[in-house]
């Protein structure tokens, strides 16, 4: 009889997927502070950006597919950073609840965590189930400026709103410092928020 040697390799973590979903209308400065804040302060391998569809409360947006594009260009630079278009494939208006299981079943092996800047605490409670994303998706909460923090601590991310940006774009004021250039020439390009 021969002596077998097992071998006991330890489980392996699950990969912890940070679901960064939103408007993006346009993606600026900010929301790649954001993912790179994320990426570089907690246990994430991976971080996707995910373009809302349609807005559940009826926000009027420029098309996705533009959205999509701008963030792709606004990412670039980030490592571990992946663009997303499934929302356009789920029913509308689009939830968060309904792209996170999508997520989840086209990634059943890992832990997703959700993206939340503090300035949209004040409106989970009008969201489809808060409560069952923060089960399946526990979220990471990110300080906004000029929004109270309740106790979540990390530097205050700059003032930017893309509601202030497409003011700037409709006035044809300049956007040097708030858009990526790269989205900057996009919009341009297909003369977007004019």
């Amino acid at each position: 009889m021969t002596a077998q040697t097992l071998v006991h390799t330890p489980p392996t973590s699950p990969r912890v997927v940070a679901v960064y979903g939103g408007s993006f209308n346009p993606p600026h400065i900010a929301h790649a502070l954001v993912a790179s804040y994320v990426l570089g302060s907690h246990a994430v391998d991976t971080l996707i950006v995910v373009p809302t569809g349609q807005h559940p409360f009826a926000k009027d947006l420029t098309s996705h597919a533009h959205r999509v594009a701008m963030c792709e260009l606004a990412m670039r630079h980030l490592r571990n950073v992946e663009v997303s278009a499934i929302e356009a494939e789920l029913p509308t208006p689009s939830l968060t609840l309904h792209t996170l299981q999508a997520l989840q079943a086209r990634m059943p092996d890992a832990q997703l965590r959700f993206v939340l800047g503090t300035d949209l605490l004040p409106e989970t409670p009008k969201w489809h189930a808060f409560d069952r994303i923060c089960e399946l998706a526990p979220p990471i909460i990110v300080r906004r400026a000029r929004y109270p923090a309740g106790g979540v601590s990390g530097p205050e991310l700059p003032e930017v709103s893309s509601t202030q940006l497409r003011e700037r774009l409709r006035k044809g004021l300049s956007t040097e410092g708030y858009l990526d250039r790269e989205v900057a020439a996009y919009i341009a390009k297909h003369g977007l928020y004019r």
